[in-house]
């Protein structure tokens, strides 16, 4: 009996881990701040103020769960501060129906789809 409740307990802590901190395959990270065919998503805590001026929504990842149905439905450009924002954030969009094309993060330079840094 308790080697089915330890076999439990190890395969939700990798699920977590998976969830948090694994990549998202598809993904690229790219600097799309420009682009006018995207809504750019900010998923970075209100007190962080950046210097991002051509951001359509931001609703930090601690407030997506109540506010998600107020993104439009188009192409999503993912803005965050750090990878496990980028990994919840995303894969909680994916999962409720959203298209989700790229993703930044803040400080972070992206050169061809890697992530300089992380």
């Amino acid at each position: 009996m308790i080697i089915y409740l330890l076999c439990v307990v190890f395969v939700l802590l990798c699920y977590e881990l998976y969830r948090r901190y694994f990549p998202i395959m598809g993904i690229t990270c790219k600097n799309r701040i420009g682009e006018k065919d995207i809504v750019i998503l900010d998923l970075r805590d209100y007190n962080e103020k950046g210097t991002l001026k051509n951001v359509a929504m931001q609703i930090p990842y601690a407030y997506l769960r109540r506010h998600y149905s107020e993104i439009p439905d188009q192409s999503l450009h993912v803005v965050a501060s750090d990878r496990m924002d980028i990994n919840l954030g995303v894969r909680f969009l994916l999962r409720k129906g959203y298209s989700v094309s790229s993703f930044e993060i803040i400080g972070c330079a992206c050169k061809g789809g890697i992530i300089d840094g992380v």
